[in-house]
């Protein structure tokens, strides 16, 4: 069995290989969500260009996926009108396509969670849920998993408006960041709020769509990615 190394800030704890070449790590800060991913086995990422990845402090948007069969990442957040108040909201986040990994460990936030249970799974050997973690164990290729949770995540930034964050978000690679994509989801009742501000901002590799009642960041990028919404009250 492979050593790991463990660290933790904000109530987060990251446990990973060192043997291994490549990490995937999703954090939500405010969704409380922490996932590294122990890669035993990545011939995709031998198959990308240099090109393709981003080096220590670089953050690329790209407006076209150089290898849209790889690991993909999506959360669908659910604010209702208790939220504001409480600061508690519904979430699903889902991992498509992982890679052959020996073992995952997915470690929230015991301070926000509220409450987990595992929606689905595909092609796992193993799985466990204990407190506020989450492992995987004789993952295939192509697995998937999706979990679903509350969380005190909604933080109030004023009288009028509100903060969802994700980040950092990233797939290591050695001393760089394969690309990867994160499609991050926001519902709430019709009128009950406006999307005030995003970041990123809508550009070439970052597309946004909203309506009356919901928001969708669709970020394909390398790199380490904070992004946000900030919501706000009706005027």
């Amino acid at each position: 069995m492979p050593k790991h190394a463990s660290s933790q800030k904000a109530g987060l704890i990251l446990v990973r290989a060192r043997s291994s070449p490549i990490t995937i790590v999703v954090t939500i800060v405010a969704l409380t969500i922490m996932m590294a991913l122990t890669m035993g086995f990545a011939p995709r990422a031998q198959a990308l260009e240099f090109s393709d990845i981003a080096q220590e402090g670089q953050l690329r948007f790209l407006a076209v996926h150089p290898d849209p069969s790889a690991y993909r990442y999506e959360s669908r957040v659910r604010i209702t009108r208790d939220s504001l108040e409480s600061g508690v909201v519904s979430l699903t986040t889902c991992h498509y396509q992982l890679d052959p990994i020996r073992k995952i460990v997915i470690v929230y936030n015991p301070k926000r969670l509220q409450n987990l249970e595992i929606a689905s799974a595909t092609r796992i050997g193993g799985l466990e849920v204990q407190g506020h973690h989450v492992t995987m164990t004789d993952v295939q290729r192509g697995a998937t998993i999706c979990i679903d949770l509350e969380s005190k995540a909604l933080d109030r930034i004023d009288s009028t408006t509100y903060r969802l964050m994700a980040g950092p978000l990233m797939r290591r690679y050695f001393d760089g960041y394969l690309p990867m994509h994160a499609r991050l989801m926001f519902e709430w009742p019709a009128h009950l709020l406006e999307l005030k501000q995003t970041n990123p901002s809508p550009q070439p590799g970052v597309q946004l769509m909203q309506d009356s009642s919901s928001a969708e960041l669709d970020i394909t990028f390398a790199g380490k990615l904070v992004a946000n919404i900030d919501l706000s009250l009706p005027q």
